[in-house]
C-alpha cells in the first residue's frame, strides 16, 4: 500500500510508463491520423484546411511529415524531442486557428494529444527508445 502511496517512483516505472505515451499517442497519431490522410491524399489535397494561407496541399504535407514522419520518429524514440515538436505546433494550430469555434467536447482528443506530447517533450524518451540507448 506504501508504494500507490509513495510520491517517489522508480527509474524503471518512468522508463515504462514514457515508453507507453510514446507507443500509445505515436501510433494513434501515425495510423489513425497520418496514415489516414495519406490514404485520401488526392480528395484532401483540395480541401484540406489551410490555416496559416499557404496553401490546402502544402498544409496537408506538413501535417503528413508531422502525423506521419515525426509519429514513427516518437514511437521509436529516436530524436523524440525534435519530432514532437512539429506534432506540437500542429495540435497548436488545428486547436488554436481551425477548431477555435468548437466546443472541449469537439477538440477533447486534440487537447489529449496536446498535453502527453508537451510532457514528453519535457521529460524526454526515456531509457527504453533509441535515444535512450545512443545516449
Amino acid at each position: 500500500m506504501s508504494k500507490l502511496t509513495s510520491t517517489n517512483y522508480s527509474e524503471g516505472a518512468f522508463n515504462f510508463a514514457t515508453l507507453i505515451l510514446r507507443l500509445a499517442f505515436g501510433f494513434i497519431i501515425l495510423w489513425h491520423h497520418g496514415v489516414e490522410k495519406l490514404m485520401n491524399f488526392s480528395t484532401l489535397q483540395y480541401t484540406f484546411p489551410d490555416p496559416l494561407h499557404i496553401g490546402h496541399r502544402i498544409s496537408l504535407v506538413l501535417v503528413l511529415f508531422a502525423e506521419v514522419l515525426c509519429g514513427a520518429l516518437v514511437i521509436i524514440g529516436f530524436v523524440t524531442r525534435i519530432a514532437l515538436i512539429p506534432l506540437i505546433i500542429t495540435l497548436g494550430v488545428a486547436l488554436a486557428i481551425v477548431h477555435r469555434h468548437q466546443g472541449l467536447m469537439s477538440t477533447e482528443l486534440a487537447w489529449l494529444y496536446l498535453t502527453a506530447f508537451l510532457a514528453l517533450l519535457f521529460v524526454g524518451p526515456g531509457r527504453i527508445s533509441v535515444d535512450g540507448m545512443l545516449n
